[in-house]
């Protein structure tokens, strides 16, 4: 691949196994619940992907009190050498940042927390070379920006506040970066102009979901319904592993919300 990609290069991460409570996992629709047997087979194979792309992946135990807690990107940020406590802008995973809090005080020396009252969600949140995007969203607020906003400054890093389309749940459930120049977007996400600067994929109308693509060092993980997203990678040189998600994807998650990921 000719374009560098040192933001999406990553040697660690963190997942949480999904409980059976999980097909009472929040959702924007009112559609069917998903098979638990069903999401399991799909996170065991996120699992495997992580780890073919040379990643060593720390699993932690299911949390039954909290369905979406398998969803381990939203209550926190990770950085090498640093780890940031969010604060999820609904009650009901309000609980899951303190859960996962002993796993990241044995990883990072460094520990910072969103102070109450502030809310940030990790999908909101897209980490590039040269600055920090937060979307604002139903899950994210301008407080809990500008708090997150302050903390990347002790860590030498800007942010950039932007605002998540209407009617989507994460800012990155409309984006993935690829390389440190390129962005897989959705048409309307790309069209506010937010990516400017950027080389810009723009997902095929119907394929939406692919724009919540993830690359892991040389391979994008890309949901296997987007057959028409994967062709266009393939023919711009990227290496696609695709990856089930008809399970996860009835509780409106995609592939990056299930792992943390840094280089150590």
């Amino acid at each position: 691949m000719s374009k560098a990609a040192s933001a999406c290069r990553f040697n660690r991460a963190i997942v949480r196994l999904p409980g059976e409570s999980v097909i009472n996992g929040l959702r924007a629709g009112s559609g069917e619940n998903p098979s638990y047997t069903g999401v399991c087979n799909e996170h065991q194979a996120y699992i495997a992907a992580l780890q073919a792309a040379g990643v060593e992946v720390q699993i932690l135990e299911a949390l039954e009190a909290f369905p979406d807690s398998v969803f381990v990107e939203d209550p926190a940020l990770v950085f090498p050498g640093a780890a940031i406590l969010l604060r999820p802008g609904t009650a009901a995973r309000g609980g899951e940042t303190a859960a996962i809090q002993d796993a990241l005080e044995q990883q990072f020396e460094c520990i910072y927390a969103i102070p109450p009252g502030c809310f940030v969600e990790g999908g909101d949140v897209l980490v590039t070379p040269s600055k920090v995007m937060i979307g604002l969203s139903s899950r994210t607020n301008i407080d809990g920006a500008d708090a997150l906003g302050k903390i990347l400054e002790k860590l030498g890093r800007s942010l950039e506040i932007v605002t998540t389309p209407p009617a989507v749940l994460h800012f990155k459930s409309d984006c993935g970066l690829l390389d440190d120049e390129t962005v897989l977007a959705t048409e309307q996400l790309a069209k506010t102009g937010v990516f400017k600067g950027f080389d810009q994929i723009i997902t095929p109308v119907g394929e939406e979901a692919a724009a919540n693509a993830l690359r892991i060092n040389n391979i994008v993980l890309l949901s296997d319904q987007c057959p028409r997203t994967a062709e266009t990678l393939d023919r711009r040189g990227y290496t696609v592993a695709p990856l089930s998600t008809t399970e996860i994807g009835k509780i409106d998650a995609g592939l990056s919300c299930m792992s943390l990921r840094w280089l150590d």
